[in-house]
């Protein structure tokens, strides 16, 4: 990248956040009365909900389709939508996918499957079925999606409202995750191919390394790296049942403007997790700036939880997280300088 290449931002690559809310927002308006601030759709059962959750994979599959490696995409369809059950305090039960091509393909749909099962061990859910449709003329390569189901108490869904004075535990990331992969394909390819070695990978930055066993490796290749999975989170659910959570926020699509989705306050956060290498590799390469970075991207932490103090310390004691930042009077998220 050169000084004077163009910044890059999210619209320049083909993402109008803006128009996307607005078009989100017409659908809403038109199918009733939703909320668009909740991870999940919930149906009062009785003496329990059943929650709801949809999503997909997104342009992640264009780097997988470059590669030819289909294996973890799967486990991003799983995690992208256990998650948001997860953030309304909901244990996930049940998935369905819904694979469209536009010719099939028995290689690319086993991996597809491989990574489907191995996501839904991780999260302990099962695959209850799906849908492969053939398409050639409206799918050009594949799009895979999926949707969740899952039941909670009614006394354990989250309130979904942070309260002032409140801490924010925080969940390191496994890197770009399924979100903004518009934006750093864009930025990767400038200057890159996928099959290149991934310049700041310090954990295979030569091939003479060698991993634990004492073997060489390969250094990972840019492709590699975009198409580590998302991390799943409900190793967590038990581990935040019993303490007085009141919100809690996957940091996807809109980056930490999620944290908005708990409540109009200010998020003070002081220690967020390092953003991995990835992160700044896309930065460096598309000329992307600061705030348009955390507007989109994760930046190093995936998932956030609002609640009192002593539970905050606790939950971060026997958990791998750790205190964040906390709740304030206000209407912004403020992170490393930014005001977003």
């Amino acid at each position: 990248m050169t000084e004077d290449e163009e910044e890059l931002t999210y619209a320049d690559a083909g993402v109008d956040i803006e128009a996307s809310e607005a078009a989100t927002a017409a659908l809403v308006g038109a199918v009733g009365d939703i909320d668009e601030s909740e991870y999940a759709g919930l149906l009062d059962i009785g003496d329990r909900y059943l929650a709801l959750a949809t999503d997909g994979v997104g342009t992640k599959l264009l780097v997988a389709e470059a590669l030819g490696d289909y294996s973890t995409v799967g486990i991003d369809c799983i995690a992208m939508n256990v998650n948001d059950l997860l953030a309304s305090g909901v244990e996930p039960v049940a998935f369905v996918d819904y694979l469209a091509v536009d010719e099939p393909s028995e290689e690319f749909s086993k991996q597809v499957g491989d990574g489907l099962a191995a996501g839904a061990d991780e999260a302990g859910i099962a695959l209850v079925g799906g849908e492969t449709a053939v398409m050639p003329e409206v799918i050009k390569g594949l799009d895979l999606a999926g949707a969740c189901v899952g039941l909670a108490p009614k006394d354990a869904v989250f309130p979904g409202e942070a309260e002032v004075g409140d801490a924010l535990v925080g969940f390191s990331s496994s890197g770009i995750h399924s979100n903004g992969l518009t934006l750093a394909r864009e930025a990767a390819t400038r200057n890159h191919e996928y099959g290149d070695p991934f310049p700041l990978d310090a954990s295979g930055a030569a091939s003479d390394e060698e991993d634990g066993d004492g073997n060489e490796t390969e250094p990972r290749s840019v492709g590699e790296v975009l198409l580590e999975p998302t991390r799943i989170y409900t190793y967590l659910l038990d581990h935040l049942r019993g303490r007085e959570v009141h919100a809690a926020a996957h940091v996807t699509g809109g980056g930490w403007t999620n944290l908005s989705r708990m409540g109009e306050f200010r998020y003070e956060i002081a220690d967020p997790f390092d953003a991995q290498p990835v992160f700044e590799f896309v930065q460096q390469e598309g000329n992307v700036g600061d705030e348009e970075m955390h507007r989109t991207f994760n930046m190093g932490t995936g998932f956030v939880v609002a609640l009192p103090e002593d539970d905050a310390e606790s939950l971060a004691d026997e958990t791998d997280g750790r205190i964040i930042g906390e709740v304030r009077e206000g209407d912004c998220v403020a992170i490393r300088d930014l005001e977003l």
